[in-house]
Order: structure tokens, then sequence, then C-alpha cells
């Protein structure tokens, strides 16, 4: 974070400063900002945020031993350091999240391009990353940092260097991108998709395209919107950019698209296709698994463009990322058997595409084996949406269902409904049962998928699964 007095944190927060003894108001403090009191280095501010197991507050100690200069807390602690005393400390991070970035910008050079989307976030913003960090310092989420809590603590990273800040946003219910987005006023809001993720808390498709929309809405005045001009519901977003006086710029494969694919092929390399915009066309060869992921390419490449970057190099940036994140389309194993770990996050719309890529980039005399959990945050829509994915896993051909959870067990019956009966779909209560029935399972030329949720835990089976057949 930029340096910042105490007296300016006190007030950027909302809070009461009580200084430590060797501390007065002109103290700077401008080290990491954290809630984890074990990610806190030399110099840096502690956020003491209740949790659902435990309360930040116990470790405030433990973060002045780590080096924390100031500590933002709901009551005051028993701790030699610096406190500032306010009501939320949540809301306490936002503000300063604000704070910091609104500095930042007057000293102008700082771009920020948000972006949300029911899949996709985390793969386009690592890519968007990967072409904007050979231009200039970029700043951009760890893991998927995307709520109330991760969003801020990625913007309290920028520093007066920063050219661009690339955030995630993410949500549970209404209103929260609005939120979030709302820190920084976005100079490029870009919408990647909409899909039944977390439709339970959004009431259904229609409040989750209302969700996503809150991002067009928060791009400042003078700003961009970029759209994916294949998904409908994005599109409808065209009218509030409109309305707004915001200017659109489209992805997709359709010749409507500013920046579009065309001739996409997908094997257990990558997927290779051309991308064409402003008269120009250059051929991509993407090695994150999933021939989803173009879109998510062509998400990053338009935002690139419109801020300076050359097509070519855009791509040829993007060719050097071979892994979106760890447990999103991990390649694990080996030769034998090829494990692929996909089980960080799941809604129907990727448990989908999840197993289409699974059958696409299996060979003649190789097998396709799909280890599943349950999606969660579906609400209401929990059952069909994974009977959903038990009844196209069967049409898809995959030869090895192996369905694990009470949550994900509609999933297994509607295979079984579907036609595999034959001991083609397989349950288990726990995920070590699973990996036991695995071992003796898998073959020479299989090809695993494991996807669910992350509150599944199967990406630690998947893990497992690598090490074992690696």
């Amino acid at each position: 974070m930029i340096a910042l007095t105490l007296a300016q944190i006190a007030h950027a927060v909302g809070g009461r400063l009580q200084l430590a003894p060797a501390d007065t108001e002109h103290t700077l403090a401008g080290g990491n900002v954290e809630t984890d009191s074990r990610q806190i280095a030399p110099g840096g501010i502690f956020v003491a945020k209740p949790g659902e197991s435990t309360d930040g507050h116990l470790f405030v100690d433990a973060a002045v031993e780590a080096g924390a200069v100031l500590a933002i807390v709901e009551r005051p602690v028993d701790a030699v350091v610096s406190q500032i005393v306010v009501p939320d400390a949540v809301q306490a991070l936002a503000d300063l999240a604000r704070d910091v970035v609104a500095r930042v910008r007057a000293g102008g050079g700082l771009t920020v391009v948000g972006i949300t989307g029911s899949n996709g976030k985390t793969t386009t913003k690592n890519l968007l990353r990967r072409i904007l960090e050979d231009e200039g310092e970029t700043v951009a989420p760890r893991a998927s940092f995307n709520n109330e809590v991760g969003a801020p603590l990625t913007m309290l990273r920028v520093t007066y260097d920063t050219s661009f800040l690339v955030c995630e946003f993410g949500a549970s219910g209404p209103g929260a991108i609005a939120r979030l987005a709302g820190l920084v006023e976005p100079d490029i809001g870009i919408v990647l998709m909409v899909g039944m993720a977390h439709a339970g808390g959004f009431g259904g498709i229609e409040g989750t395209v209302k969700a996503k929309s809150e991002l067009v809405q928060a791009v400042r005045p003078g700003g961009l919107a970029i759209l994916n001009h294949d998904d409908a519901r994005v599109a409808s977003m065209a009218t509030i950019a409109s309305e707004r006086g915001i200017p659109v710029r489209w992805f997709g494969t359709g010749a409507g698209a500013d920046v579009r694919a065309a001739d996409i092929e997908t094997d257990a390399s990558g997927t290779r296709c051309t991308i064409s915009a402003d008269g120009e066309t250059t051929a991509l060869r993407l090695h994150v698994l999933g021939a989803h992921h173009v879109m998510n390419a062509l998400a990053a490449i338009t935002a690139a463009k419109a801020l300076g970057v050359r097509l070519p190099d855009a791509v040829a940036r993007i060719e050097t990322v071979q892994l979106a994140e760890r447990w999103r389309m991990q390649p694990m194993g080996g030769e034998r058997v090829r494990i692929i770990n996909d089980a960080y996050n799941a809604s129907p719309d990727s448990m989908a595409v999840a197993l289409r890529t699974l059958a696409q980039i299996t060979g003649p005399g190789e097998r396709t084996v799909a280890v599943l959990g349950a999606m969660s945050e579906l609400g209401d829509y929990a059952g069909e949406e994974h009977d959903r994915i038990g009844e196209l896993a069967v049409r898809l051909r995959i030869q090895r269902i192996v369905v694990i959870g009470a949550e994900a067990r509609r999933l297994y019956l509607a295979a079984v409904g579907e036609g595999s009966w034959d001991g083609e779909a397989v349950w288990f209560a726990t995920a070590d049962e699973a990996y036991d029935y695995l071992l003796t399972e898998l073959r020479d030329g299989d090809r695993v998928l494991v996807k669910s949720s992350n509150s599944a835990g199967l990406r630690f089976l998947g893990d497992r699964l690598g090490e074992s057949f690696s």
C-alpha cells in the first residue's frame, strides 16, 4: 500500500485512532494490508476481521510479532501497536481501498479494469495480467480474490508506479458487484457470460443478469464496456451502456464481434484458433485446456487492444500462459493416466463445458472418466441442474462416471436413469472411498476429469490422483 499517516488512515476508514507509545498521528504506515496474520510482513497493516470460525482480534499479537505497525479493529485489544477502532472491519477495508485507489488515480497513470461473469473471471484476469505486465506495473488478484474482502485487498496493493489495476468481481447476491466496483469506478468493465452459477443467491437467471450488469453501471464516464456478443443476456447490457453514454466493444465468434475467433480446434495440448480484430488476423495457440477459454482470451485481448496493445503482442503473451490457475483445468498425472483437476469451482455451465472438453480431448483407445461432486449455491435449482449434468455425462458417452457426496447423489441417479446402469456410474459418500476405488479402476489410457464446487473438496482428491499416477 502507498504510505499514509496513521491520521490519514483513521480519517479514510472513519475510525478512532489509539496510538502506541512510540507513534504519533504523523507516523507513516504503508506495508501490505492483510486479514490473515500469517501473511503480514514487516511494516504491514492487520485488519482484525471477525470470521465464521474464529476472530481476527485473537491474532493481533501474532500480526505484531510478524511486523505489523497498525491494527484496524472493532474493539481495542491488549497489544503494543497503534490501533484504529471501527464499527465494521470489512467496511473499513473497503473504505481504505477506495481512498488509496483515489489517491493513486489522482496522481495520474492508473487504469482500472473490472471483470465479472458467471464463469471465466479468474482465467480472464490472469490472461489480461500477462498481457499488461509487459506494458507497465500491473496489480491483479491472487487466486480468486473477488469478494468483499479479497477485492479490497487487491486494490490496496497499488502504488504510484502502478499502471494497471485488474479487479475480479464476484457476487453472492444483488448489489455486491455495485459495492465492489463502486470502490474504484473502472475505466473498463468486462462482462464475460451469464449462467446458473450462484443462481440461488440471485433468485434465478434474470436476477443474475441484473447483478452482473451492475459492473456496466459502475464504469466511470468516458470509460468502456466490453461485452460478450455471443451471450444474449450479456449483449442486452449494451442498452445500459448506451443510456450512460458508454461505448461498447464486442468479443465473440460472430460477425458482429469487434474481436472474434474462428476455426476453433481443441485437443489434449490446448486450443488453436484464428483471432481477427480491426482488419488484422493472427493465429492463437492457447495452452489452457478447453475451447471455452477462447472466449476468455478474446475478452482479455479486447481489453488490451483498448489500452493500446497490438494484437500480435497480446496473442504472443497469452501463448506463454500454460495454466489458468491451480485447480482450474490443471493437467496432472503422467502419460499413462492423465488427470484434469478442475475442482476449484463448478456451476452447471462450467461443469458442462468441462465434460465436453474431456470428450473432445480423449483419443481412440483412451477412456473417459469423470469424477464429479456437488455444485453449490444453486438454491431451488440444485436438483434439476444436477439431473441435467448426470444426463449430459451419459449423452457424451463418458465411460466411467464417479459421483461423490450426498449433495451430488441426484447427479448419479440421473446418470443411471439416462442409461448408465451397467457399472458405468458409481457413487461414493466420501472422497477417500472414491480414491480407493479409482486406484484399482484407473488404467493406462484413461483421461480423468475431477470437477466440483470448492465446498466439495474434490480438488484435494485431484491432487492425490495426480501424485499417484505421476
